[in-house]
């Protein structure tokens, strides 16, 4: 019996009509394409280039056979770990248990979401699975605006507008930074002055700094700095550390919201339990550093940095208006300068823009519509991630250990991404 149009067989509405994670779904189009024989540069997707460290990866194989459940808040020792971490890199005074461990920050922003009872405040662009959630939850979201010229980044004044006509309406925002998906990050400045808006309305200001460590200068500051009793520091191992598919995520808490952390942990005992033991001990290595990982970071961002500059400096010249990016591995290049050339191919959307040139060229980027845009904003969504991150650092720390990154470098640590771009620039010549 077929019962899929019963009406007794009811998806939950809030589900119904959403699509599976807009990067998973385009690793999973190249990974199908590659498959099929077709030669795709995958700009989809971010997952790090770089290879986890080799301490860590050991401390994984020393921890394989742990076994036990853990306690639901995380192990005592890696949370201990973490608020040494945020202490030492954000001078601040966090303890043990301030800290939350969960599988992967993306599950700690959806329980949060459902642990506290209020809008959800999403700058646009914004990181894919930000809304979902909350549609999926049944929250509301509400997106504010930035601007190119402004780096797509929040203003204080922005903010303020939206939440002064109810100053008492319980919110969340997020903020995301380096950015995902512009590369963008803030100055102290604009930090103190969004911190202030923040306090002023009580918001739960939800602080994702998962690509901090990535900033290109090395200096990411939390704003947590300058409103630690609302802020939640939300980071994990997946982009600083390569470690994506290990699947942990922490949430730092100020005292103030205990209650919220506290009611966060019944849901996850409810839910996932506790985050896969192996793991977390192997993350106390991690977040204890040292000097070979401080060396690695070190090494990272001079190679993301030169790769996204001379991406930068290669759209810039396709007469593509692209901000120069800060940190992460992501720039959001804006091609409506070609608006004219693409009418004449029907090209009208971003998800349009994309599609054809992922058949027509093999790379594979996101449109802006992904990322809270409407749909003939033409934009769209780059990662830079495509080489060797294993061969890109060795080569940093050997040829190039003693000489800035150069075009020399790119050609023998990024030729995917030169190609990539060259293609791309024939490709828009001759539309």
């Amino acid at each position: 019996m077929d019962i899929s149009n019963d009406h007794r067989f009811a998806i939950n509405l809030n589900v119904r009509g959403i699509q599976p994670s807009a990067t998973l779904r385009i690793n999973e189009l190249s990974n199908q394409l590659r498959a099929e024989g077709r030669d795709i540069i995958k700009l989809g997707l971010g997952q790090s280039p770089f290879p986890v460290p080799e301490r860590v990866v050991a401390a994984l194989q020393d921890n394989a056979h742990q076994k036990d459940y853990l306690p639901v808040k995380g192990l005592k020792a890696l949370r201990e770990s973490i608020s040494g971490y945020i202490n030492r890199t954000e001078r601040m005074r966090c303890t043990w248990e301030d800290v939350l461990i969960g599988p992967g920050s993306k599950e700690l922003l959806f329980i949060l979401q459902l642990a506290y009872y209020g809008d959800l405040l999403i700058p646009r662009p914004s990181w894919v699975s930000y809304a979902p959630q909350a549609r999926i939850i049944g929250r509301s979201v509400h997106w504010l605006p930035t601007h190119a010229e402004n780096n797509w980044q929040l203003t204080a004044e922005e903010l303020d507008i939206i939440c002064r006509d109810d100053p008492s309406r319980p919110r969340i925002l997020i903020l995301n930074y380096p950015s995902n998906p512009t590369g963008c990050t803030y100055t102290d400045d604009q930090l103190l002055a969004i911190a202030n808006v923040a306090r002023k309305y009580k918001l739960i200001l939800l602080s994702d700094e998962i690509y901090g460590e990535v900033q290109f200068n090395g200096k990411h500051k939390s704003i947590a700095r300058y409103y630690p009793e609302g802020t939640i520091i939300s980071t994990g191992m997946s982009k600083w550390l390569g470690a994506g598919g290990w699947r942990l995520g922490t949430f730092i808490f100020p005292k103030e919201l205990r209650p919220l952390q506290d009611a966060m942990a019944i849901i996850a005992s409810e839910t996932y339990t506790a985050t896969s033991a192996p793991i977390q001990y192997a993350a106390i290595t991690a977040f204890n550093g040292g000097d070979d990982i401080d060396h690695y970071l070190q090494q990272s961002r001079r190679v993301l940095k030169v790769i996204g500059e001379y991406i930068h400096r290669r759209l810039t010249d396709m007469n593509v208006k692209v901000q120069k990016p800060e940190g992460a591995f992501y720039l959001f290049p804006d091609f409506s300068a070609y608006k004219e050339a693409f009418d004449h191919h029907d090209i009208k959307t971003s998800a349009a823009f994309c599609q054809e040139l992922l058949e027509q060229t093999g790379i594979a980027i996101l449109p802006a519509s992904d990322f809270g845009f409407v749909p003939d904003q033409l934009s769209a969504r780059l990662a830079f991630v495509d080489f060797d991150g294993t061969a890109a650092l060795a080569l940093a720390d050997s040829d190039f250990a003693s000489q800035e990154l150069d075009d020399s470098f790119i050609d023998q640590a990024g030729p995917r991404l030169k190609l990539a771009m060259d293609k791309l620039e024939d490709w828009l010549k001759n539309l």
